[in-house]
């Protein structure tokens, strides 16, 4: 008796403790309600909200709007494989929907969010730099664009960076040809994030291991000219003179 006791309390506790769903009287308050519950931060009520709706009312007029309140709720709970799948429901099924700019930022961020570090392969980085490039050239003018242009740059930047870590791997392996490519790549492609000065310093020592010397003096000339102060101008001028009593 003491052990069923002590269960139902603990039971009843529970009950007492779980989240309760406010009473809806129409579908339009439904809508209304999940909206606050997004401000307010209540995401997973919100998402338990609108998912019964989405699903038994495709046909309504604003069920496009409750995919992309869903797509966002999921975002700030940070489901992103959810908030991606919710928000590619709309672009996909509802082109034409006033949330459709909404729905494209929130896409980026929800692939953005799954990219991995540098280091590692950046499938995602590159979905969400798409998306975000679509999203300025659909929607000129969204309320999100200044964003978007520093989420691009973002995603640039942890491009440059991959491509500045191979090279400098290919450098440390004495393969001074593989090398070049990436950091070529960075400075023809990335010339717009920090990365440009380590991709300049990449290619200098590149032809100071290849055998151009006097090239690669030059380069490293460039670099402390153009970066004064710079980590990277710094060690291009010990490699300058290091070359320069070589010569």
């Amino acid at each position: 008796m003491r052990r069923l006791a002590l269960l139902l309390c603990v039971l009843g506790l529970a009950g007492c403790g779980a989240s309760v769903l406010p009473t809806i009287t129409s579908e339009e308050q439904r809508l209304v309600v999940a909206k606050q519950m997004i401000a307010k931060g209540d995401n997973s009520q919100a998402v338990e909200l609108l998912k019964g709706y989405v699903n038994s009312h495709l046909g309504a007029a604003d069920v496009d709007q409750a995919i992309y309140l869903l797509g966002l709720a999921h975002l700030r709970n940070h489901d992103w494989i959810e908030a991606a799948s919710e928000f590619d429901h709309l672009l996909r099924d509802y082109p034409e929907s006033d949330s459709s700019a909404a729905a494209r930022f929130g896409l980026a961020e929800s692939n953005f969010a799954q990219a991995r570090p540098p280091d590692f392969d950046q499938e995602y980085t590159h979905k969400a730099l798409d998306e975000w490039q679509r999203y300025l050239n659909d929607f000129p003018g969204h309320w999100q664009n200044a964003a978007a242009r520093e989420k691009i740059l973002a995603c640039r930047t942890r491009l440059a960076d991959k491509l500045v870590r191979t090279g400098v791997l290919y450098l440390k392996l004495h393969h001074p040809g593989p090398a070049r490519v990436y950091f070529e790549k960075v400075v023809a492609e990335y010339g717009d994030t920090v990365w440009m000065p380590n991709a300049e310093l990449g290619v200098a020592i590149c032809e100071a291991e290849e055998g151009s010397p006097n090239l690669a003096i030059q380069l490293f000339q460039q670099i402390e000219a153009r970066y004064p102060g710079s980590p990277e101008a710094k060690k291009a001028q010990r490699e300058r003179k290091r070359l320069e009593k070589e010569i």
